[in-house]
């Protein structure tokens, strides 16, 4: 049969009685973690991915089989599936046709995820606090991801369309394999020595777990954390979630919904400034409105009609003002003029002069005022003052001084 020229079809089937010949694949157990599973509800068959670290092979589980098993599978599950192997011909793969399904607990990669998540959550590289803001009007934008996927083009297609002024710095790296997560790491280094990043964005389109798995890299995750500059994770689809996601500064459900938030809608801003353009031109209207008010009040008032009248009554203002302060300091002078006559009166009456006026006199002595006769000795020449002039005299008598 091999010997002659095969349609796709015949060479297809003939593989897959080959595989369902084979003794060992007609009854097969095997291990692993599910990955991407979908119900089709409208036939009950169940499709999904059974993998380990090092391979994955597609899986069915029809309706008549998926009604037996007692819990409901999820991404992550890890479990033994009981069934055979055989090649759906149409398109040439080789499948797992399972018959059995027995929940063994979580698998290898979903387990690593939530170690991963935890030990960076403990260390803080997801706070809420460290998240910086994106920049409103971004300048440059690097967006690390594949140069070949549809990703790459919705984002350059969006930020073109929504604001035509911002750079993109396209940054091509390997998003998925073995050398994806060096491979993106290497790049960012390079866009962090750069000066003039305001934004980047990390990320690809739509895959398996496993083709997003390199997103789930504890050095990848520390590598985001440490950009000088604010970081959009876009990975994947809106339900796919990746360690990434937890460390950069913003979750994007799409590569496209990540363009759109690191850039400004043109459309939006030009009705702002119509907005604004609008606001400011009423309150000039309103302005104007009230000056010209105001100016028309003070054309019709007395102020320009009778200038005389305003000159008038401020003159009669001032002289009010003038009487009312010649008569506060007239006041003053005279409560001065008796305060000091009191004081003169009272000075008067204290002076030595007024009681020699009534007889008395003062002797010195010396220049010294004699308050006894005991200060005195026979032979001392006093001078006594009277209050009309004064004389010299002699002591020819004094008491004995004590």
């Amino acid at each position: 049969m091999l010997n002659k020229t095969l349609t796709v079809n015949q060479l297809n089937c003939y593989v897959k009685s080959l595989i369902e010949n084979d003794i060992h694949l007609r009854i097969v157990s095997v291990t692993g973690e599910i990955s991407n599973f979908k119900n089709h509800f409208a036939s009950g068959h169940w499709y999904f991915t059974l993998k380990d670290s090092d391979a994955s092979i597609r899986c069915v589980m029809f309706r008549a089989s998926a009604v037996r098993v007692r819990f409901s599978p999820k991404d992550g599950m890890a479990v033994t599936l009981r069934g055979r192997v055989s090649l759906y011909e149409k398109d040439g793969q080789y499948q797992f046709y399972a018959e059995e399904m027995h929940d063994i607990g979580e698998g290898d990669l979903a387990l690593a995820f939530k170690q991963t998540k935890e030990k960076l959550e403990a260390e803080g590289l997801f706070n809420t606090q460290s998240k910086r803001p994106l920049v409103k009007y971004p300048r440059r934008i690097a967006v690390v991801t594949s140069d070949t996927g549809a990703a790459v083009r919705d984002i350059i297609n969006i930020i073109d369309k929504r604001f035509p002024a911002c750079e993109v710095l396209l940054c091509p790296v390997n998003v998925q394999g073995e050398y994806a997560v060096p491979s993106i790491v290497s790049v960012l280094d390079r866009v962090y020595a750069l000066q003039d990043i305001d934004t980047v964005i990390i990320g690809r389109g739509g895959g398996s777990a496993e083709d997003l798995q390199a997103f789930n890299s504890e050095i990848l995750a520390r590598k985001i954390y440490e950009s000088p500059f604010p970081v959009i994770s876009a990975v994947g689809h809106e339900t796919d979630f990746t360690i990434c996601d937890f460390v950069a500064d913003v979750r994007a459900s799409t590569p496209s919904h990540a363009a759109e938030l690191a850039t400004p809608d043109t459309t939006n801003l030009l009705n702002e400034i119509i907005d604004i353009k609008r606001l400011i031109k009423n309150r000039l209207n309103l302005k104007y409105e009230l000056s010209a008010a105001t100016l028309k009040a003070l054309v019709s008032g007395s102020a320009l009609s009778s200038p005389q009248d305003i000159f008038d009554k401020r003159q009669l203002l001032l002289d009010g003002l003038t009487d009312k302060m010649l008569n506060h300091i007239n006041n003053k002078i005279s409560a001065a003029e008796v305060s000091a006559q009191r004081q003169m009166a009272r000075i008067d009456s204290l002076s030595p002069l007024k009681t020699m006026s009534r007889g008395f006199s003062v002797a010195l002595s010396e220049g010294k005022t004699l308050t006894s006769a005991y200060e005195t000795a026979v032979g001392d020449r006093l001078n006594i003052r009277f209050k009309d002039g004064e004389i010299t005299c002699e002591v020819i008598d004094a008491p004995e001084r004590k």
